[in-house]
């Protein structure tokens, strides 16, 4: 909360100083967008002034990508305390630009998702105002969420916008509905799978690993395996995603290569982190901390690897329809996949790069710490959801975002940990009342033996609460008074405001984005009409 103005203190001022600070250093940048494309455009015989005003709007995007989109791929490890803020940034502005740079590649499709027809626009005036006003509709609308803390998927802000605008120059037909019946089931499959994938993940390394006696020596043998998958899963996603606008690998590297580069991969890596795991694991403590603390390295590079695939398929949300007026304003053409001049390809990629520098970390806790508290394992879990089910819905030929399914990750596994925390409550009330009201124990001695059975490996758990249960007396409860038994113990570790926040944002995603886009096109054709 922030400190009235009279504070002696003087937060305030310092806090308002550094928005002040952020916002023009942002409108440096664009500045020098401007006076970089003015330079460029002399040469254009028309709509030069477009192409200038659509590379401010494709620079203005990109920063919002970046402030935005950028802080799936390392909150987790920063709210698992695997990097620190500053460290993240570096490593996600690092990799977001090489990605959008070394692999975003020379041809970029105009149309995201195909969701209109671009033969149905009449000519090369109307569709670049389609193009502008869906770049800057979804970029008002992915800063609106980053400045209310909401992760949003930039691709559905960009389809949202192309929808809204098209429509309003081609009427309804000139739009794939089924496209966009696709896309709204997105909104479940995404996040649904994301979360199925990380709790599953992160219940194997409880029952596997937490829940044993001799955890250190559980985790020698299961740890480098886990890593190994994820040699696998991130190795085939990078092929297919971070990597597939290589031509190399775009013409002779298909899914089952990928899989089994992916493959050679693990097998190297389970090899080289089993004698370092075995080694590790001889030097900390048989406790979660100590365990917890195995994922770190992981954590590092999955925020790397993650940052890179990022960088070099959604700068493609700012520069495609840039180029796409790129090469109207060039040619005269309307054009479904369009050439990326380099110059187009450095304001995309410097754009997510100041936009992350600047607004970044604002996301980078929600997504970290606001949600759920995570720890190493947990934000592993996340990590993996995030690889693996882009890989299952590439393949499956589901649109999927990226955003959904690291934050449905983050919930996956905080319902995780509520179910399983509400459940142990109601086992140990269970052992509590029994040890009380018929053995006639008391507190002490009830209460080692909660230590010893929380000590207790899963099947020897089992067994004691199959044994208490037979000698228990029949309880006549009522069904009102189960429910508040149930409530007592619920325990609630996910944020339920975030929660229902995010699942707004996602919604009205869509929707707002094509009714600013129309509201857009319709100003903008009235500015530029003769």
């Amino acid at each position: 909360m922030r400190k009235p103005v009279g504070n002696p203190s003087g937060k305030l001022i310092n806090f308002n100083i550094m928005d002040m600070g952020r916002l023009a250093f942002a409108a440096c940048f664009l500045i020098a967008v401007f006076l970089f494309v003015s330079s460029l455009a002399g040469g254009l015989d028309r709509n030069a002034s477009l192409l200038i005003f659509a590379a401010v709007i494709g620079g203005y995007m990109a920063m919002n990508i970046g402030a935005n989109d950028s802080a799936n791929n390392v909150g987790p490890a920063v709210g698992a305390g695997a990097l620190t803020l500053g460290s993240a940034i570096v490593i996600a502005i690092i990799f977001e630009a090489s990605g959008a740079l070394i692999a975003g590649g020379d041809v970029v499709k105009t149309i995201k998702k195909g969701i209109i027809d671009p033969a149905l626009i009449g000519d090369t005036d109307t569709f670049i105002w389609v193009m502008m006003a869906a770049l800057l509709s979804a970029a008002l609308w992915v800063n609106i969420a980053t400045i209310s803390g909401a992760p949003v998927s930039t691709t559905h802000s960009i389809v949202g916008g192309v929808l809204g605008a098209g429509v309003a120059a081609g009427g309804l037909g000139i739009a794939d509905w089924g496209q966009v019946q696709k896309i709204v089931a997105s909104w479940i499959i995404s996040p649904g799978l994301g979360g199925l994938i990380a709790a599953t993940f992160l219940y194997t390394i409880k029952r596997t690993i937490l829940y044993k006696k001799d955890m250190r020596s559980a985790a020698t043998k299961v740890v480098p395996i886990l890593i190994g998958c994820m040699g696998w899963a991130f190795s085939t996603y990078m092929v297919i995603k971070g990597l597939k606008k290589i031509d190399y690998i775009k013409q002779h590297i298909d899914f089952p290569k990928a899989l089994l580069i992916g493959f050679i991969v693990a097998v190297l890596v389970y090899l080289v982190v089993r004698v370092i795991i075995k080694r590790r694991a001889e030097n900390i403590k048989n406790n979660k901390q100590g365990i917890d603390a195995l994922f770190t390295i992981p954590l590092v590079i999955s925020a790397a690897f993650l940052s890179f695939a990022h960088g070099s398929n959604d700068v493609a949300n700012a520069i495609g329809p840039l180029a796409a007026i790129y090469e109207a304003v060039r040619g005269g053409e309307i054009v479904a996949k369009a050439s990326i001049p380099l110059w187009v390809m450095m304001i995309g990629s410097l754009g997510i790069v100041t936009g992350l520098a600047l607004y970044g970390p604002k996301l980078i806790r929600t997504v970290g710490t606001e949600i759920t508290e995570l720890d190493k394992a947990r934000a592993f879990c996340v990590a993996m959801a995030a690889s693996i089910t882009v890989i299952i819905a590439s393949q499956l030929g589901l649109p999927v975002s990226t955003t959904h399914i690291a934050v449905g990750g983050i919930f996956g596994v905080g319902f995780l940990r509520e179910y399983l925390n509400t459940d142990y409550n109601q086992k140990v009330g269970k052992i509590r009342r029994h040890m009380r009201v018929e053995e006639k124990k008391d507190d002490a001695t009830i209460d080692a033996f909660i230590a010893e059975f929380d000590a207790a490996s899963v099947a020897e758990k089992k067994l004691f609460l199959q044994d208490l249960k037979r000698k228990a007396k029949a309880e006549e409860i009522s069904w009102w008074e189960r429910r508040r038994v149930k409530k007592a113990y619920k325990a609630k570790l996910v944020e339920r405001s975030m929660l229902l926040k995010i699942i707004a944002a996602w919604i009205f995603t869509v929707p707002i984005a094509a009714f600013l886009s129309a509201a857009l096109f319709f100003m903008l054709r009235g500015i530029f009409l003769p």
